[in-house]
């Protein structure tokens, strides 16, 4: 279940894929400005906090050693949690005058990893985070970031970093799977979902899924969540994945993060 601030988000929406789609993975970020609506929402489902997969993303206000641990504390507050399943670094620009980049994201890391050695996070990561970013922090830290969630989507394939991120054993999450409703009017997509009697978006979500990408579509309508989930009845032909993957323009429906050092 993704959340984001674009769009607006949906009470019901989130007790609804809960209670009837059985959604257990629930993705949002201090940057949504929801965490605290989510907290009404999951109480609201009945769902026990162990079923649920909860992450969130630490934004670049609040990067830095002690400030990343105080806003970790935080976001479990605003959800009602005493511990987070995942934790990101939402972005790789920290923002912070007289500071590199790259100094920033280690300070912030070392933190990241003393939450996961406390048990407050269960698994660390980052978003948007290039080849060149990972790197760096594999020279400057000690835990591998569990997770890597990025933009993908059939215009947005960037398999080099799916690549290096699974050599490294860090797990590739995808966001915007239909490319903000872009996938959508595609013609090569329209007739894929003709020839397989589904739609566009579950094209597009088991075409990720099949590329070994964990998916995280987001929507606010409850019809479309339920669509979004019916996914695991059918396999896209190899020639057919083939065909999407050949989509791939390296367009950004999202974020770019190329430009960051």
């Amino acid at each position: 279940l993704g959340t984001s601030h674009q769009g607006g988000y949906s009470h019901d929406a989130v007790v609804h894929a809960l209670q009837k789609c059985g959604i257990r993975h629930i993705d949002t970020a201090k940057r949504y400005g929801c965490e605290s609506l989510l907290q009404k929402a999951i109480k609201e489902s009945g769902v026990k906090r162990e079923d649920l997969w909860i992450t969130t993303k630490l934004w670049h206000s609040d990067y830095g050693y002690e400030n990343t641990k105080k806003a970790c504390l935080e976001s479990c507050e605003r959800l009602g949690v005493d511990y987070l399943d995942l934790y990101l670094i939402h972005w790789p620009d920290a923002h912070v005058p007289g500071k590199s980049n790259r100094e920033v994201r280690a300070e912030t890391w070392t933190a990241m990893e003393e939450l996961y050695e406390k048990g407050l996070c269960r698994s660390i990561g980052v978003s948007n985070f290039l080849i060149s970013h990972l790197e760096q922090l594999k020279e400057d830290c000690v835990v591998t970031p569990h997770v890597n969630q990025a933009e993908y989507h059939p215009f947005q394939r960037p398999q080099e970093l799916v690549d290096y991120c699974r050599s490294r054993g860090i797990v590739f999450e995808g966001y915007c799977p239909l490319a903000k409703g872009e996938a959508l009017t595609h013609p090569s997509v329209i007739q894929l979902a003709k020839k397989y009697g589904k739609t566009p978006a579950q094209i597009c979500i088991r075409w990720s899924i099949q590329n070994g990408i964990v998916t995280i579509p987001k929507s606010t309508k409850a019809e479309r969540i339920e669509e979004n989930c019916k996914v695991f009845d059918f396999t896209i032909a190899e020639d057919d994945v083939e065909i999407l993957n050949g989509l791939h323009d390296g367009r950004h429906v999202s974020w770019d993060p190329s430009l960051i050092v």
